[in-house]
């Protein structure tokens, strides 16, 4: 295949207009090696690579937690639709032997027309009440290795990010111990900035959904905030649905952490469907107008796909071509699968979206 005429979105984040050849599913150098020679003209329209959502709980009337594989396909089918194609299907706080058979979901293959799994994000339970948000405090426990282990173990070992509390975590010895096999983030915490700079220096690299469910960014006490942002190694998410962060905060946090901004969805089984009651994590959801609540009105999640939260970020002044570097390379970065996807570079997967200038998607491949 080959995608001609189009504003290519380069490794180096900047657009060019350039051609695009694809064999086998691989982005190649040259039309020598395409063996299929069909084009797709793209003149006009950007070509970027397909969106990376590392925070994901459901879509379509569907939920992750549902334990459920046709479900799952639904999800993913929806996302790729939607020019994520790339996701990591996250969990809730739930029983240990519930999230083993979630988790074990995660290990069956999807069809071609569905988004691809690159790995689960453990949300909980090693969480702290105090800010549990959505989450169900009856089954929020302390961090422990085997646990983990024992859940990584149900899923073939595709954990690839998990959510904690850093004051949870008695010296920090759940950090060190799952550094090298997890990518440990920060998140539902009540953390100090002391708690989570030293939860950083032991091998924490994440921030979870930055500003909800921690401590805010204090002039005197910075909490989690101030001490990812010190913490040049760490990646922060941030949804930018328009409801759960205010714009200001989107332009000032992509100033603030610049190329470490992980664009997130965050989205619940709400997502691309119409108002009405739903479910997350075992409790009731009511969505209007895309804002998702529980019954005493905390957020629970978002109703909004990544590709939409690109779009409101560029609403918000962020400039596309970081809004898409934060969906696209930067999330790849964050989970060490750059090397496969996010971008358009020769030899990594042609997941491909070419968008017209409005952000409308024109084709996924």
């Amino acid at each position: 295949m080959i995608i001609k005429n189009g504003l290519v979105f380069n490794e180096d984040c900047f657009f060019e207009e350039k051609d695009l050849y694809i064999n086998n599913g691989i982005i190649v150098s040259s039309i020598d090696e395409v063996e299929d020679k069909a084009e797709i003209d793209a003149k006009g329209n950007y070509v970027i690579p397909g969106l990376i959502d590392t925070h994901i709980h459901g879509a379509t009337g569907h939920d992750f937690c549902d334990k459920d594989l046709s479900g799952l396909e639904a999800i993913a089918r929806y996302l790729k639709s939607q020019g994520v194609t790339s996701f990591c299907p996250t969990s809730m706080t739930l029983s240990k032997d519930l999230l083993k058979e979630i988790f074990n979901t995660a290990t069956n293959s999807l069809p071609s027309d569905c988004a691809r799994i690159v790995g689960i994000h453990m949300e909980g339970p090693f969480l702290s009440e105090a800010k549990k948000g959505a989450q169900d405090s009856k089954y929020i426990i302390t961090p422990e290795v085997e646990i983990f282990k024992e859940l990584n173990k149900a899923c073939d070992n595709m954990i690839k990010i998990v959510t904690m509390a850093p004051e949870c975590d008695e010296n920090f010895e759940f950090i060190k111990a799952m550094k090298d096999e997890v990518k440990i983030s920060l998140g539902h915490t009540t953390a100090d900035y002391n708690t989570a700079k030293e939860a950083f220096e032991n091998g924490a690299s994440r921030v979870t959904h930055i500003f909800n469910a921690m401590p805010p960014f204090n002039h005197r006490n910075p909490g989690v905030i101030g001490a990812a942002f010190d913490s040049k190694d760490s990646f922060v998410e941030i949804i930018s649905d328009g409801i759960h962060i205010h714009p200001s905060v989107v332009r000032a946090t992509f100033k603030m952490f610049e190329d470490r901004v992980v664009l997130i969805s965050d989205g619940m089984m709400a997502t691309g469907m119409e108002n009405g009651t739903y479910e997350l994590g075992g409790q009731e959801v009511t969505m209007k107008d895309r804002k998702a609540t529980l019954s005493d009105g905390t957020i629970a999640g978002s109703a909004t796909v990544l590709t939409e939260c690109m779009r409101k970020a560029v609403s918000f002044g962020i400039p596309l071509e970081e809004a898409i570097k934060a969906c696209t390379k930067t999330a790849a970065k964050s989970i060490n699968i750059f090397d496969k996807v996010g971008s358009l570079s020769i030899g990594k997967i042609a997941d491909i979206v070419i968008m017209d200038k409005e952000l409308n998607i024109v084709k996924v491949i």
